[in-house]
């Protein structure tokens, strides 16, 4: 129980965060501020929910291909992250958002990683896509407040800099996308002729990983990416 009020509360922890950057950017460049914050409020909930309706009919508990998960989470959070993105790319929204922030914030998947670590030891994922096998999420991690104060605070490092971080976290990102789909669908790689994550993490609310949390560092990133290069020189 303990562990599930964990994944819970990390989602709670970066739904608010959503809300107070919305807010922040939709107070300084929204003339209609209101319907926008209610917006913002509607599609985040809204998502959550449709979580938690997929979670809880089960469907997810497949090793059948075509992958039900990622065709049921990831891609549809993608694409929606792309279109929102792309619709608002040039708003003053974006560039209302302090820079900072979101770079700091990224530090929250040292969260992810160390729930990840305890989930190993209930048996819900498998040590390959955790910082014992695999992913080294929680290393670059760890350099987003680090990053941040050189960059914003310091200003030893050059505003570019943050361009290319942002580049290198979607790999990593990437890259831990693939180890869960190849410890599924290719487990041979590893030694193994079965699945090795168990069916356990594709329900409600270990699914949070792939169906909110992830897809929420890799918007952060892009929405980073964007306010760098619609930034006035």
């Amino acid at each position: 129980m303990g562990l599930k009020i964990g994944y819970i509360a990390l989602t709670l922890i970066t739904v608010l965060f959503l809300i107070l950057i919305g807010y922040k950017g939709i107070n300084e460049a929204s003339s209609h501020a209101k319907r926008d914050k209610l917006k913002l409020i509607f599609g985040l909930l809204l998502w959550q929910v449709f979580i938690l309706s997929i979670g809880l009919t089960g469907v997810l508990k497949s090793y059948t291909f075509p992958p039900i998960f990622p065709l049921t989470l990831i891609v549809p959070s993608f694409v929606f992250i792309g279109l929102f993105l792309y619709r608002n790319r040039n708003r003053k929204w974006i560039k209302s958002i302090p820079e900072h922030w979101i770079i700091y914030f990224q530090s929250f998947r040292i969260l992810v990683e160390i729930l990840f670590v305890f989930s190993l030891a209930e048996g819900i994922v498998n040590y390959q896509v955790t910082i014992e096998g695999y992913n080294f999420d929680m290393v670059f991690a760890f350099t987003a407040p680090f990053i941040a104060f050189l960059v914003y605070g310091k200003k030893v490092l050059s505003r570019k800099f943050i361009l290319i971080w942002n580049y290198l976290g979607l790999a990593v990102l990437l890259s831990v996308i693939i180890l869960f789909m190849t410890s599924i669908y290719t487990p041979e790689i590893y030694g193994s002729k079965l699945p090795l994550l168990p069916l356990e993490s594709m329900t409600y609310p270990y699914m949070l990983i792939a169906g909110f949390l992830m897809p929420t560092a890799v918007f952060l990133h892009v929405l980073s990416i964007l306010q760098l290069r619609t930034a006035k020189p």
